[in-house]
């Protein structure tokens, strides 16, 4: 069973949080596959919880981030420069605060909803003890369905996937997802996405 974090850890607060993530620079490379991961990451989001463009933009305000991420348009923009997107709109340029701002938003609703995130991989782990198939189960059908729309429907490689390797994709970002949500999801998921986009 997965170790979630203890619930008596004590949060950083806004400034805090923000300074961690500049303590390791990513080299302007790696800003393009950190822009893919983080826009996977807010997919597996809206998959399981069904939040939509107002819950990100209500978080960055809450985070005092509204500056770097305004409206709508600016979200779609960051969302649309993944490379995997379809389509040739946005902007294809992320910098290194909209991608730390999308890193504390991601966290900021992770944590909103870990109840729920915990829930479905306690019932993923538990298929997979008992060698059952995860989509016979509610909640984790609906979420990787909603998943692998979404992501057939967005992203321009989904024709070249196999149903299986979208399910896997998700159930791991699923799993991700509950580390994220922890005291120090922000850093967990900064050093992530460094490592991950040197690969």
């Amino acid at each position: 069973m997965l170790k979630t974090m203890h619930s008596s850890a004590q949060f950083p607060n806004q400034s805090t949080k923000w300074n961690d993530l500049t303590r390791a620079e990513p080299a302007p490379v790696q800003l393009n596959n950190i822009k893919a991961q983080l826009d996977l990451i807010l997919l597996a989001l809206e998959a399981l919880v069904g939040i939509g463009s107002e819950a990100m933009l209500s978080a960055a305000e809450e985070l005092n981030l509204a500056t770097k991420i305004p409206d709508r348009v600016a979200l779609w923009r960051l969302r649309q420069s993944n490379p995997l997107r379809k389509g040739d709109g946005g902007r294809k340029k992320l910098d290194i605060e909209e991608a730390r701002s999308l890193v504390l938003i991601i966290c900021h609703l992770a944590k909103q909803y870990q109840t729920q995130i915990r829930r479905a991989v306690m019932l993923l782990e538990q298929a997979i003890a008992n060698r059952e198939v995860p989509h016979k189960i509610g909640v984790l059908g609906d979420y990787i369905d909603s998943f692998s729309n979404l992501y057939q429907e967005r992203m321009e490689d989904a024709e070249h996937l196999s149903t299986n390797w979208l399910s896997q994709l998700g159930f791991k970002l699923l799993v991700d997802l509950l580390f994220y949500s922890g005291a120090f999801g922000h850093r967990h998921l900064w050093l992530t996405l460094l490592d991950r986009s040197q690969l």
